[in-house]
């Protein structure tokens, strides 16, 4: 078994894992070609103001000087595009799907982040006094991950071309804080 795709660390959701290699090689063949349609439900600070609105800054990957990994905005970028639709408006915050329509290290947060919205809980790009609040409950439930979940990805089968729709729950703690 091979992992096809991956989530960031404290993302939860719907992943697909191979069963062989001609599988695998062909999963990764469909999501270099868009051929998965990937959405994902997150909770982000402030009162989101379009309906629908895309998300089509480049982003570049760099290094901390302790090492770790982070993205940034770039002009210098690769080409990346998130589309956002939102879902409810909930007084401090918004709950919205993002569809990817490129898959970079990421993407989502650094694009909500830029517009403005930074992810709940998101503790490289987000607003670190918020989430200190959303941990004590602020909302009425206490937050202590990061508001990102893969919700549902949709693929004709890598071999035998069915097509398949793969959906993951909302974990229990953000059913609970929505």
């Amino acid at each position: 078994l091979e992992l096809c795709h991956r989530l960031d660390k404290e993302t939860s959701g719907a992943i697909v894992v191979a069963k062989t290699r001609k599988a695998l090689v062909r999963m990764h063949d469909l999501m270099k070609e868009g051929g998965v349609e990937k959405h994902y439900r997150l909770l982000v600070k402030g009162d989101w103001v379009n309906e629908r609105q895309h998300a089509q800054f480049p982003l570049e990957r760099y290094l901390l000087p302790s090492g770790e990994r982070r993205v940034r905005v770039s002009a210098d970028g690769m080409r990346a595009h998130t589309i956002f639709t939102l879902l409810a408006r909930l007084g401090a915050v918004s709950y919205l799907d993002a569809e990817l329509k490129t898959g970079r290290t990421h993407q989502i947060r650094v694009h909500a982040a830029e517009l403005g919205f930074p992810l709940a809980g998101d503790d490289k790009y987000g607003d670190f006094a918020f989430n200190r609040e959303l941990a004590q409950g602020v909302l009425g439930a206490p937050l202590k991950r990061m508001f990102l979940h893969a919700r549902r990805l949709v693929f004709m089968h890598p071999v035998s071309g069915e097509p398949l729709k793969i959906e993951a729950p909302l974990p229990a703690e953000c059913r609970t804080l929505l």
